[in-house]
């Protein structure tokens, strides 16, 4: 399969910007909510809300008559690498790693969609795409370093950074078996019944991660039941889960997964300019810096 980029429209600008800045406050609200409750039930609980949503909306697909279950492997595939896979892993590492690793280790996106495409699909990667992924980890860069690249030298990984490395080749599969078409039509075609076919199997996975977080634990978690809590399931469940899958399956639908990877690292510039207005601070030049070598890798991946 050679996945050469497409051409950016409107349409497709808007869709792959959206998902970035709902998991840029995905992230936000993960790590206030990490002192609350465990990072697995956290998870199952977002996308259980998010199932129980989609139901009217798509809930024919797992009638006894629907063709989901002669491709179940697929979706069982899709639901264990995004649903309980990814995202798991991204609640995990904010239990376990700052969020400036988190963010730096989460930047190699392009990097693996690139390596994912080249072994998993034969995709070409090319000198442009390359430099495109440079430009983009440097726009992250300044964003995280805020301009000092002298910050670089004090970052100190820990294992929980592994996490959100395992997190991101996780994702760049989930990307690439996006574009393979299959499937029944019916399903495919109708946006709720896709995802709701990945969530259903993707729940059986994170139920199982769940047991497995209660029971095996030298200390037993512990949720801390409020209303700041309930708010934000709501949120993670709507916004970064249903809006946002919604619009990147469809984005890279309309643009490959290699030029929907670049998009992805908008997500700590949006999220960095969130915490400056919840703190009251301005943006400042690097954020403008930052935006520049971002958008200047998608640019230059675009081009045919």
């Amino acid at each position: 399969m050679n996945a050469s980029p497409h051409r950016l429209d409107l349409t497709t600008l808007l869709l792959l910007t959206l998902a970035p800045l709902l998991w840029a406050g995905n992230t936000i609200v993960g790590r206030l909510a990490a002192g609350w409750i465990p990072p697995m039930t956290f998870n199952l609980l977002r996308w259980s809300i998010a199932l129980l949503v989609l139901l009217p909306l798509g809930g024919w697909v797992l009638r006894h008559s629907s063709p989901l279950w002669r491709e179940w492997k697929y979706y069982a595939l899709l639901g264990l690498l995004a649903i309980a896979g990814y995202n798991s892993l991204q609640y995990l590492a904010l239990h376990t790693s700052s969020p400036l690793n988190v963010t730096l280790v989460a930047a190699s996106m392009p990097v693996w969609m690139l390596l994912v495409g080249r072994i998993g699909f034969g995709a070409a990667v090319t000198g442009r795409a390359l430099f495109g992924a440079a430009l983009s980890l440097g726009g992250v860069g300044v964003v995280l370093t805020q301009g000092e690249f002298a910050r670089l030298l004090q970052l100190r990984f820990v294992p929980g950074d592994g996490w959100i490395l395992l997190a991101a080749f996780a994702w760049a599969c989930y990307s690439w078996l996006l574009t393979r078409r299959q499937g029944a039509a019916e399903i495919r075609q109708d946006w709720a019944a896709f995802l709701l076919a990945q969530i259903a199997f993707g729940l059986v996975s994170s139920a199982a991660l769940t047991a497995g977080e209660w029971l095996l634990p030298a200390q037993a978690p512990q949720i801390v039941w409020s209303w700041k809590l309930a708010a934000v399931l709501l949120f993670v469940a709507l916004g970064p889960a249903l809006i946002a899958y919604r619009c990147w399956g469809a984005g890279v639908g309309r643009a490959g997964p290699t030029l929907a990877s670049f998009f992805s690292n908008l997500t700590p510039l949006f999220a960095a300019l969130m915490s400056a207005a919840l703190l009251g601070e301005p943006p400042r030049l690097y954020h403008g810096l930052a935006f520049a070598l971002i958008g200047g890798g998608i640019l230059v991946s675009a081009r045919r």
